[in-house]
This record gives C-alpha cells, structure tokens and sequence, in this order.
C-alpha cells in the first residue's frame, strides 16, 4: 500500500512543535519540533501522518512544497566576520547569514531580508527600517513581515493622480438627486474615509431610513491598476499608530469620501420600516447627495444626553434613535448575540511612545450607527438573492462540535451549560447569565472562540453570530474590497471569479486582524514597562501545561510559569482547565482571582511575565451565577 501524503499549512508555535492545517479540512497534524525537516511558519508542506491516538493525528514533513516567509525582518547581528539578521519572529530559530552584504555594519538595525537559501539560510537586505525602538520602526517591521507595503506601486498612484476632485455634472444629471436630504455622517473624531452617510424621519406611522454609501465602484473600475492594487490589499489595516488604506488617500480620504458641504456620489439603500422596525418596502439605487454635517460620536452622545447644539439634526437624530432601539430589539429576539468585548484602546504620542491604556466600550452612537449598516447589509444581501444577481456573501457557520463540545466542559465549573449549540439564542442565553460576574470576559472570549471564523462566499449560508438568513458587506468599499464587489454586483457588472476574491479577501482580513493585534500586543508591552516589580490583581483567562495566562484590568495578560510556583509540583489537568499541585491538591482554574507581580514585559517577544504573588481566587463564583 502506497503511503498516503497530506497537503496543508503549517503553523509552528513559539515553543517549536507546529501543526498542518489540511487542505481538505481534515483534523489538524501534529509536528514535533525534530519532525518539522527545514519547514517554518506559514509554509505549505506535504506530510506523512506516522501515529494517531484519540482523534489526534501525528506526522513529519516530508517535503516544502511552498515558502511563506521568503521576507523576513530582523536585526543585524554579527557572527564572527559574518553578517547576519536575528529574525523577529522566534519561530524561525535560525540567523540568516547575508553573505553580499558590503554596507557599513551598525548594530541594533532593522531590516527587511529575502531569503534567497533555506538550507542553510541565506539572503540579502531589501530594505533599512532604522535603529530598533525608533519612532514607527517597529510597526513598519510588523507590516513588512506579512509583505505588507504602506506606498503604492507608481502606476497605481498615477492612476489616482487623474481621478476628478468633483464628480462630473454628466453623472451627477443621470442620478436621482438626494441633496435635498440633511444627510449626516457619524464617525470618531480621527476618521478621515468616510465611506457612510444616514438619513431617518418618521413616516406614517412608522420610519423612513437611507443609508448612503460612497460609490467607490464608479471610480475603481475592473482591470486598472487601482482594482488590481485593491484585490491585493484586500482591505485597509489599522495597525495602532497609522492607518495603512486599501486605496490612495485622493480617492479614500478625497472623492470618494462622503465629506461635508460637497457633492458626492453614492449608493443609495432607502428603507420603509413598520411601527415594529420591520422593513415593509426598499429602494436601492445610484444617487448624489449632500452631507448636511459630519457628526462625531462624541457629538450625537452629547445630544441624546440632552445637549442641544445639534438642534439643526434633531429630527433625524431622534429618528434614528427609535429605529436603534426597534433594531435591537429585533435582533436580540431572534437570538443574535452580543459578545459585548470592550475593545484594548493605546494612546500614543506623537513619537509614537504608548501614553496610556484604556478600555473602548461601543457607545449608543456607535451603536446607532452599527444598527443601521447592519439593516443595510442584510437588505442588500437579501435583494441579491431575490433578484439572483451572483454577489459576494458574509457568512458565518455553526459552531464546530468539539469546540462546543470544550466550552460546555469549561462550563459545568459554573454550573452551565449549552444544551444544542445549534442557535444563537442557545449561547445569548449563557452571556445573559454571567453579565457582570468576574469570569464574564473569560467565559465570553472562549465562548467566541467557540465560533467558526466569518468568511467571504459566493454563496449565501446565513450569519451564525447575527441569526441572520441573509448579510453582506456593502457599507464600507472605501475599506473593505468585497464591499465593492457587492456594488459592482448591484450595478450589473457580471463577475466571474467570485470564488477566488472570496478566499483571497478572507485571507487578507485574517492578515490584517494579525497586523493590527500584533502592534497592540508590540505597544501594550511598551507601555507596560514601566511597571516591573509592581503588583496587579488579576483573572486566569487560560491554563496550559506550561502555567496560566493572567489578564489585568486594562485588558493586558501575561504568564505565570508552573516552573515558577515553587510550593508544589502542578500537573495541567485538560478537562478541568487547571493546573493541580499533586501534594497539595491546590489548583489554579480559568476564572480565579489571583495577585501577581509583573517581572518581566519582553517587547521582542511581545510578552508579559507575572510571578504569582497570592491566590485570591474566586470560589464563590458559582454560588452568584
């Protein structure tokens, strides 16, 4: 019998050992350190599954059949008479030596490095970042080492350089005109695309609502150099001090950017609510509109709190507050669930030097806002199917059974459980629960782990998380390229590699969640600094047979080594998401309380290290919930 060869992605975490994704979507392959043959991170290899034992799949590489990382950024080392990088990335273990290398030597230099050799490594500079820790160094290395450029390519630029700054009187004839309206935009006081306008008043009983979207589609058109730029970009990336668009500013932040006091064109998504905020009938159609003013969160949180300086919005304002609250209500009855995470929020100075850490909770303006793009987005997607018009979907599936499976046994230590798991309304009932406890975010995050990752398709398969039959993503083209294909769609253009764009636009929002989280962790370590030897109290957020992870108040976390805890030896217990000391009995469960001293923040390694100080766990957690 011919061995049988498996054909995936490998991923190797920080300790050694990796594991291959199959490309058929089978069960995951371990790959011991010694088994991974020359293979690093991200690379495609065929592999040769050797053992099996509960569902576990164990192999070796046997072959690399496609380098990722043939762009790696470092810093210059030398080792002897030879020059070398250090990658950043510790998974790729080895120096790569760069033997042309003739420029003068200056340690502490970050680089960007082609390997043009695996084995032994070998490659030459491609670019000079700077001296490591200089303002912007260290995030422009984190957006070269997922081959991410900032600048666009010279004849992208060009491109842009000859769009118009104001839309042609010829188009703006052709449309049904919406300047009359008092459209409003609501954005963060620092955003500069502004891809989405509203406008709302009641109507015979019920709501009129229109959401106005920049038609980005009419100037990126298929074929040119900007849609090509667009497709590889796929969608515009945030990491913490600089935003990195999808599109040239002249478009982005200029003509397709729905700025006050001018014309503009746009997508029109006009919608007639019942009483109950239902949509009883809709219109959507190529328009220019006016923006009346552009708003600030800030600035609509201040009105529904009584201010009156956005008087001249009032009726709209007050509209589209009683549709949020209708929308709402409708979402949560159908069972869609609100993981209700505040977000990590660093403020930086103007060198870049991370000043403070706070927590971004969603505001109702925001929360305003989110409501009516989703009402559009699920509109649209529902006129594409009825009109069978082939489109881009944004599609989110059950929940893999074994992750339920393992968030029902970290349940049962709180004395819950999900019972079917088949509906969103089974996982809001458990949120609901523990609103307000300690192990809340604990229990959330691994609640959301539970979930399959939402995805771009050509076919619509429903949204799990939003217990909607029918969504897309239409309100953001400036940012986001599958939005504009679902313009493109809309406007008739016939599109015939849906497949490809969809999994290409998936992989490039899994690449800039990356980026983005991987400069929060780069700075949060920065910020933390200053604070070893200090004390925190904390929540064990994860167990592992290495120690626990513990996140503090403002959202950091970092780990507490089973090495390091010296009164006994603690085994890690899987099923019971602990580490138990054999002698003592004692353990250390997700969801306890402890107080531990920060002792080391490793901005290479991006990492925190705690030194658990007390047990201060919260045993009474059950008794609340």
């Amino acid at each position: 019998m011919r061995d049988k060869f498996i054909v995936g992605k490998l991923s190797v975490n920080l300790k050694g050992f990796g594991f291959v994704t199959p490309d058929d979507d089978g069960t995951d392959i371990f790959i011991a350190p010694d088994n991974l043959r020359g293979a690093f991170n991200g690379d495609k290899v065929k592999v040769k599954v050797v053992d099996q034992w509960r569902g576990r799949r164990e192999g070796h590489v046997v072959e690399v059949t496609e380098r990722v990382n043939q762009i790696v950024v470092g810093t210059l080392v030398r080792l002897g008479k030879k020059i070398a990088v250090e990658p950043d990335d510790k998974r790729i273990t080895q120096e790569i030596v760069l033997p042309h290398y003739r420029e003068h030597f200056a340690a502490k230099t970050k680089v960007v490095v082609k390997v043009t050799s695996w084995s032994p490594l070998r490659g030459h500079v491609v670019e000079v970042l700077g001296k490591e820790n200089a303002p912007g160094v260290e995030i422009r290395g984190i957006l070269r080492s997922h081959s991410v450029e900032e600048d666009f390519p010279p004849e992208v630029q060009a491109e842009a350089s000859r769009i118009e700054l104001e839309p042609a009187a010829q188009e703006v004839a052709s449309r049904i005109d919406r300047r009359n309206l008092k459209i409003v935009t609501i954005d963060g006081e620092d955003a500069k695309d502004l891809d989405d306008g509203v406008f709302a008043e009641e109507r015979d009983g019920g709501f009129f609502l229109g959401v106005y979207i920049a038609d980005v589609s009419h100037y990126v058109r298929p074929h040119t150099a900007l849609d090509r730029e667009a497709f590889e970009r796929g969608t515009s990336i945030y990491p913490v001090d600089r935003v990195v668009p999808m599109l040239p500013r002249e478009l982005s932040n200029g003509i397709c950017s729905l700025n006050a006091g001018v014309d503009r064109l746009a997508v029109a998504c006009e919608m007639n609510l019942n009483a109950e905020g239902n949509v009883v009938d809709y219109k959507i159609f190529p328009t220019v509109i006016h923006v009346f003013k552009r708003l600030s969160y800030t600035q609509v949180n201040r009105f529904l709190d009584g201010d009156r300086e956005l008087s001249a919005c009032a009726d709209n304002l007050n509209a589209l507050k009683k549709i949020h609250g209708l929308r709402k209500k409708i979402r949560a009855e159908r069972g869609a669930i609100d993981f209700d995470l505040p977000e990590m929020k660093i403020v930086l100075n103007e060198a870049g030097k991370p000043l403070a850490i706070t927590k971004r909770i969603q505001t109702v303006a925001e929360s305003i806002i989110e409501e009516c793009m989703l009402l559009a987005n699920e509109t649209v997607a529902e006129h594409t199917l009825k009109k069978k018009i082939p489109s881009l979907y944004r599609v989110h599936e059950l929940p893999n059974p074994d992750k339920v499976l393992t968030l029902n046994q970290l349940l049962a230590h709180f004395s819950l459980h999900i019972s079917k798991a088949s509906e969103p309304r089974d996982f809001q009932k458990i949120l609901s629960k523990v609103k307000g406890l300690p192990a809340e975010r604990v229990i959330t995050t691994y609640a959301l782990r539970t979930m399959q990752q939402a995805r771009y398709s050509p076919e619509n398969l429903g949204h799990f998380g939003l217990a909607a039959k029918f969504y897309t993503h239409f309100t953001s083209p400036i940012r986001r390229y599958p939005d504009l294909i679902v313009h493109r769609a809309l406007r008739g253009g016939v599109i015939k590699n849906l497949e490809e764009i969809s999994k290409q636009t998936s992989e490039r929002e899994r690449r800039a969640i990356d980026i983005e989280r991987e400069a929060l962790d780069l700075k949060a370590v920065e910020y933390m600094q200053q604070f070893v030897g200090q004390h925190f109290d904390g929540v064990i957020e994860s167990v592992t047979n290495f120690g626990f992870f513990v996140e503090l108040d403002n959202g950091v976390d970092g780990l507490v080594r089973a090495a390091e805890l010296k009164d006994d030896y603690y085994a890690f217990v899987e099923r019971e998401f602990a580490l138990i000391g054999n002698a003592t009995g004692k353990s250390f469960h997700i969801g306890d309380g402890v107080r531990v001293k920060l002792s080391a923040a490793n901005t290479k390694l991006r990492q925190l290290s705690f030194e658990l100080v007390s047990d201060v766990a919260n045993r009474d957690l059950i008794a609340k919930i």
